[in-house]
């Protein structure tokens, strides 16, 4: 019976939802897609398919964010920093996710400032069309990127996709992206491996302690955790690793 609720639901919802372009397309109305086109090459689209390009993009938001930000060096880093601890739920994938936006948005700070100075501000006054802001913008992107690949993921990612580079050494995007994400995948393990390496120390010291002492069924784990935990306070550790991920980031 419930079940059966619940489908008559979702009929009565997409009813209501087609209901609208079925009356529209029954009285022989069509859903204008080009409001005007001015003498260039520059084309206005109407309201409708401006909302339906906004959507589509919010669907494939956080695929952009991982591939065009600073959040997936972000987030790896600090994924290994709470393993090297030996904590591996402390703290949780709800706060890590958290710190990792944060960070996110200050690190990309002066770039969405800029987006926001010279493609969103100029186009809500109209002074640009949506073209030029997206171009304007995407550049803005792409020199961020720019300044965190490495040369020999950007030749790789050429070479393999059988594209040239411009004069101006711009790439495209479809090249540009992979050799980005390439590289944050790098420099992320080598941030993590040298956070990992002092904890490693605490746990082969406290390990030979206690084989030294005969102590085998006692986990080192079980004793190392608390010594971990305080070093990492006493040195300020949270503050040490925002900072270095901070200014890791070429601008």
């Amino acid at each position: 019976m419930k079940s059966w609720i619940v489908s008559s639901k979702w009929i009565i919802a997409t009813l209501l939802l087609v209901f609208p372009f079925y009356s529209a397309f029954a009285d022989g109305q069509t859903i204008p897609l080009i409001v005007a086109k001015s003498s260039g090459n520059a084309v206005s689209y109407s309201l409708s398919i401006k909302i339906l390009a906004i959507m589509t993009v919010l669907t494939v938001l956080p695929a952009v964010l991982i591939t065009t930000s600073a959040f997936a060096r972000i987030i790896i880093v600090l994924a290994i920093l709470r393993q090297a601890i030996g904590i591996p739920n402390v703290p949780s994938n709800q706060i890590i996710i958290g710190l990792s936006l944060i960070m996110t948005l200050f690190v990309m700070a002066p770039i969405l400032q800029k987006i926001n100075d010279v493609s969103v501000q100029p186009y809500m006054q109209g002074k640009v069309d949506e073209q030029k802001a997206f171009e304007s913008a995407i550049g803005f992107v792409k020199g961020f990127m720019m300044k965190q690949t490495r040369k020999t993921d950007l030749k790789v990612f050429m070479e393999l996709s059988k594209m040239k580079a411009e004069a101006n050494d711009s790439y495209p995007l479809l090249v540009l992206m992979p050799a980005f994400i390439t590289s944050e995948l790098k420099t992320a393990f080598e941030i993590g491996f040298l956070i990992f390496l002092p904890f490693l120390i605490i746990d082969l010291v406290i390990s030979s302690v206690l084989m030294s002492m005969g102590m085998m069924m006692l986990s080192p784990m079980v004793i190392s955790l608390p010594f971990k935990i305080l070093f990492f306070v006493l040195v300020d550790g949270w503050s040490l690793v925002i900072a270095s991920l901070v200014t890791s980031f070429r601008f």
